[in-house]
């Protein structure tokens, strides 16, 4: 029976995590900064498994930032240290884990789930506390204080819906001074700063999406469908770990290689043509985003080159003129990298009516790069230690059947150096051709 018992507590342990995770202390770091932020009590909760979940549950991000569990309908409840006044007592630091009770005829369907009855739950999760659900109600009202009591929560956006508005709807019912504030802005600060974990995870993703590339790479000739390319690096990044693609996989060619998000794959791609590759795997919940643009024979023609040339050259333009703490990825003023990659193209070359080519480049130059492909942050504050972007510019002439885009991942270390995290996969015309041929 003992043997049992250890085995049960095993497979919940396993089943608790699934992919690879950071130390707890990781994740109650970010709860405490979270907590100094708000000054406030914080209540979370994560989405519910659905009975019929036949595309798999994905835990939603900012819960699994704070707490580095994928446990569905799971809730937390943070309270920071609070000062004694004159008619309030201190209050120490608070936080807990709110888990459901196991349902062992839904775990069929769905698998095993770590409970709050399991004595183990403390240590497996990093919460000092962990306790049945339908304690939550009365454990936040011990935490309400003041005449107009502030919860923080995620606060859903006008068409939005949150994971936690159905649950916190009790409180509405009994305290009419209660006000929730949106703590998704505080959350989205502190996940601009990655720290080495959540780099280490992020690396993952991008040298299994660099290898999926580079299948993709060898695979793209005349006759073969896109979808068979997506297919194919789907294929490589999960081998090497990923669990889901970051995004859906973007394989277009010809006309196609012109539409920024054409994901549906399934032309067969012809000689002459080019085809933009927007694809990249996700490793523990953490994305990458990378683009290349492939001649479909093997060789760009010259006016794809001088396209292709272009593009890269502002790309790599921004990179020439990035400065950690001053650099931003928007905006219009000298230090946006955007600015810089467009006055580049729109100086470089002509479409074929005499005119420049800014106006094909009809996207931001970047977006931050974490939990999320596209992640929170502030597009005109200044890239220093920590931030993870993409450099992606892009022309796109219908006209003429050439789209060209490529993209890299990047991160800003400690020093505040850029490091290109996708520079094993080659971006210039020529090494591109070699790649292709297998040289």
């Amino acid at each position: 029976m003992r043997k049992l018992l250890l085995l049960g507590c095993l497979i919940l342990s396993i089943t608790a995590f699934a992919i690879d995770r950071q130390p707890n202390a990781d994740y109650q770091a970010r709860r405490q900064a979270l907590a100094k932020k708000t000054g406030g009590l914080i209540v979370l909760f994560a989405p519910v498994e659905a009975p019929d979940e036949v595309y798999g549950f994905r835990q939603e991000n900012n819960f699994y930032y704070l707490s580095g569990l994928t446990i569905p309908g799971a809730a937390l409840l943070i309270h920071p240290a609070t000062e004694a006044s004159a008619d309030t007592p201190a209050v120490p630091y608070a936080e807990i884990l709110f888990l459901p009770v196991r349902n062992l005829i839904q775990e069929k369907w769905m698998g095993p789930k770590l409970g709050p009855e399991n004595p183990d739950a403390p240590r497996i999760t990093g919460f000092a506390r962990v306790a049945d659900i339908a304690t939550l109600p009365s454990e936040v009202e011990k935490f309400l204080g003041g005449r107009h009591p502030t919860i923080y929560t995620d606060v859903p956006s006008s068409g939005r819906t949150s994971a936690s508005s159905a649950p916190l709807a009790f409180l509405e019912r009994t305290n009419s001074f209660l006000h929730f504030e949106d703590v998704k802005p505080m959350i989205a600060s502190l996940r601009m700063l990655k720290d080495a974990g959540e780099m280490a995870l992020i690396r993952k993703a991008v040298d299994a999406s660099v290898a999926a590339h580079f299948a993709a790479f060898k695979a793209v000739k005349p006759g073969v469908a896109e979808f068979e390319i997506s297919a194919l690096m789907q294929y490589e990044w999960s081998r090497r770990g990923c669990e889901r693609p970051a995004y859906a996989p973007i394989v277009g060619s010809g006309f196609y290689s012109t539409v920024l998000h054409s994901s549906e794959n399934t032309n067969t791609m012809q000689s002459g043509d080019v085809v933009v590759i927007d694809a990249a795997g996700e490793y523990s919940m953490y994305a990458s985003d990378i683009t290349r643009t492939l001649p479909i024979d093997g060789h760009f023609t010259p006016r794809q080159r001088e396209i292709y040339d272009i593009v890269l050259g502002a790309q790599q333009a921004a990179i020439d003129a990035f400065q950690s703490g001053k650099s931003m990825l928007a905006g219009d003023s000298e230090n946006s990298l955007d600015k810089v990659a467009r006055d580049y193209i729109n100086s470089h070359g002509k479409d074929l009516h005499g005119k420049p080519l800014g106006m094909y480049f009809i996207h931001l130059l970047g977006h931050y790069v974490g939990l999320d492909v596209h992640d929170a942050g502030d597009y005109k504050a200044p890239l220093g230690p920590g931030v993870v972007f993409t450099i992606e510019p892009g022309i796109y002439i219908p006209e003429e059947k050439i789209g060209v885009r490529i993209e890299d991942d990047f991160y800003v270390d400690s020093i505040g150096k850029l490091i290109k995290l996708s520079a094993a996969l080659p971006s210039k015309a020529v090494d591109v051709e070699n790649a292709m041929a297998g040289k």
